[in-house]
């Protein structure tokens, strides 16, 4: 029993979670902390809900600072990184969770929406992986939050399942390429997750009502079920998973019936 502890044990280890202050990210944050981990979290607009967020970390006896930055542009991304290689040793575990995109079908979409999409979710991803892997001195974890749209077709999810399917080659393009180094990567799918995220979906009611119904797994998908995998992929059980794309959806998108 105590080797298997051990084994999985996450303590002081240290993981930067973009987008890590609220929804999914932030469920991801309390889960690492409650193992141990040290966080660095990075947010874009919500300065509020940030601090809130560092607060409740703080009050649980967990070592957490937060950053403002946004992953779609290369100026600040590296601006956060010299950062966090001026106050941190090392960095052990990155949580690309940051998120972005404008909900219109392809023949709707302007230029600017695709780069802003993609600039984020696909970009963003492999620049800050690419840059933070340097600090992985001891070899480390990279996990990607993806969606279901990345090979499933959505309602006005054009640029954001694109950008998605990027991440998931980006996923598997990494843990190649980063093996060598000992850093493992892989990406976490996550299904319809009640969140904040979904009022932003033209058909938002709908969606938040596939959130809430029961998946074949008996009940709804939680930010909590995605952080606990997450947390997995992150311990030393997973060390045989690379460049695979975990689903979390309870089974819902291979039920017919749903």
């Amino acid at each position: 029993m105590s080797q298997s502890i051990n084994k999985n044990n996450l303590k002081n280890k240290t993981a930067v979670i973009t987008g890590g202050t609220r929804g999914i990210g932030k469920a991801i944050s309390a889960e690492l902390g409650r193992r141990g981990v040290n966080l660095i979290l990075n947010y874009l607009r919500n300065h509020k809900e940030a601090k809130k967020t560092q607060k409740e970390l703080n009050e649980s006896n967990v070592n957490c600072s937060i950053y403002r930055c946004n992953i779609g542009d290369i100026e600040s991304v590296d601006k956060f990184i010299n950062k966090i290689a001026l106050e941190h040793n090392k960095i052990d575990i990155l949580i690309n969770n940051a998120a972005s995109g404008v909900m219109k079908k392809s023949t709707d979409l302007d230029v600017k929406h695709w780069d802003w999409t993609m600039d984020i979710n696909a970009r963003g991803t492999w620049y800050i992986s690419k840059k933070l892997s340097n600090h992985m001195v001891n070899g480390g974890n990279i996990i990607n939050i993806s969606s279901p749209g990345s090979s499933m077709v959505l309602p006005d999810y054009f640029p954001i399942g694109v950008s998605k399917a990027a991440l998931e080659a980006i996923t598997r393009y990494l843990s190649i390429e980063l093996a060598e180094k000992n850093i493992s990567v892989n990406s976490v799918s996550a299904g319809y997750v009640l969140t904040d995220a979904l009022n932003h979906f033209p058909d938002k009611d709908s969606v938040v009502q596939m959130a809430k119904r029961s998946t074949p797994a008996g009940r709804p998908i939680s930010p909590q079920d995605v952080a606990n995998v997450v947390a997995m992929l992150c311990s030393a059980d997973a060390e045989m998973i690379r460049g695979q794309n975990i689903l979390v959806d309870g089974g819902s998108t291979i039920n017919f019936n749903h």
